[in-house]
């Protein structure tokens, strides 16, 4: 009887362990189980870094001083890749006499653009300094006579001119302190003028030895794996350089001609502005919109609505047209999604996380991607063994 107990105790014994085991490895093939996992792990690995936060302070005063010439001289180096490539294979240039070419041709568009532009926009500017006081009282006289009138407008304008005058203190913080930043860091980059060539040159230069350098640090599959994902991250922070550089200059040459034509003050200003504010998608055709508006309004309602007109009619050309064809679908990023990682970015990072925050996560979701590839490959492959 006793021996009969001790084989059944056994039996239940084995079974638990059987399913135990079973349960344990039906667990972790669960998708939230390893998404669980990964949330943990991050989190844990954020807080430890937090905790030592003055072990990285070095490094960063070292990122935070190379950031500006390294960010502005990737910048040059996407631009003009296409140009050093095409003068390299097509014309048959050895390496120094392309990136001689492409320094020649851009020591010519900068004298150009001095030579021709910059008076016009200096002549702009002390206009603007010189009746800034004039603009502000017509301001103040313009949302005067709003506040005295809005109960005689419509029930649905007065609802919208309460709630813009509600956020309008709100705005006004967020504009300041976006151009505030924005001279700050043109500031700032100005003492990174001289490093910024070197960067840009040595990247034109040696570029094409950075990826094999990390490649050659794995072997086998897992080497095949960092060679694909660097191919493709730089696919996509090519293609956004390029494309939305290209994008910016077709829509501010845009705004130029129509504020042109309705003979819009401070044009070429306000176009200039544009085009680094369109560099940020979505959102920053719009940001440019508002100085427009403002200045619009203070000399003539109806030059206003003119702005709202060309500004819609631009952005319809570039959402249609120009967009689809220049960037295509280089980034596959939702428009929901990137509004969300601006904001996000803006508040994290203020201007630079605005600039950066998009291409950053595109990079990132190709890592991402790439992981979740290779992690699938290898299931299918252990499958297929054990078959």
């Amino acid at each position: 009887m006793r021996k009969s107990r001790d084989i059944n105790a056994y039996f239940n014994c084995m079974v638990y362990t059987y399913m135990y085991k079973k349960g344990g490895i039906y667990l972790t093939k669960k998708r939230w189980f390893q998404a669980a996992i990964g949330i943990l792990l991050t989190v844990l690995i954020i807080k430890i870094f937090l905790e030592i936060s003055y072990v990285f302070k070095p490094i960063g005063v070292i990122i935070g001083a190379i950031f500006v010439p390294l960010l502005v001289g990737g910048i040059l180096f996407y631009v003009t890749e296409p140009l050093q490539r095409l003068l390299e294979k097509k014309c048959k240039f050895p390496r120094w006499a392309s990136i001689l070419s492409i320094v020649v041709v851009l020591i010519g568009l900068v004298s150009a653009f001095i030579s021709w532009v910059t008076p016009a926009i200096m002549k702009q500017m002390s206009s603007l300094i010189q009746s800034a006081p004039w603009l502000f009282s017509k301001i103040s006289q313009r949302i005067n006579y709003i506040l005295a009138n809005r109960d005689n407008f419509p029930k649905q304008v007065t609802s919208a001119i309460n709630d813009f005058l509600n956020s309008l203190q709100d705005i006004a913080i967020f504009t300041s302190k976006f151009m505030f930043e924005i001279v700050g860091l043109i500031t700032n980059w100005t003492f990174s003028l001289i490093v910024i060539p070197f960067f840009f040159i040595f990247m034109l230069k040696d570029h094409e030895k950075f990826r094999p350098k990390i490649e050659g640090i794995f072997s086998g599959e897992l080497q095949k794996w960092v060679k694909k994902t660097l191919a493709e991250m730089n696919e996509v922070l090519a293609s956004y350089v390029q494309g939305q550089m290209l994008v910016s200059a077709i829509l501010a040459v845009l705004m130029f001609i129509g504020y042109s034509i309705i003979d819009l003050e401070y044009a070429l200003l306000l176009c200039i502005l544009a085009f680094f504010l369109n560099m940020v998608p979505f959102i920053g055709p719009w940001m440019a919109f508002l100085p427009a508006l403002v200045i619009g309004l203070v000399h003539d309602p109806m030059q206003a609505l003119w702005v709202c007109i060309i500004t819609l009619l631009v952005n319809q050309i570039d959402s249609n047209f120009v967009t689809p064809n220049v960037m295509g679908k280089s980034l596959d990023v939702h428009p929901l999604t990137v509004i969300t990682i601006i904001l996000a970015a803006g508040n994290l990072a203020g201007f630079v996380g605005i600039l950066l925050g998009v291409p950053i996560y595109a990079v990132i979701k190709v890592v991402v991607q790439n992981i979740y590839a290779y992690r699938t490959r290898i299931k299918n492959y252990g499958a297929k063994d054990v078959e």
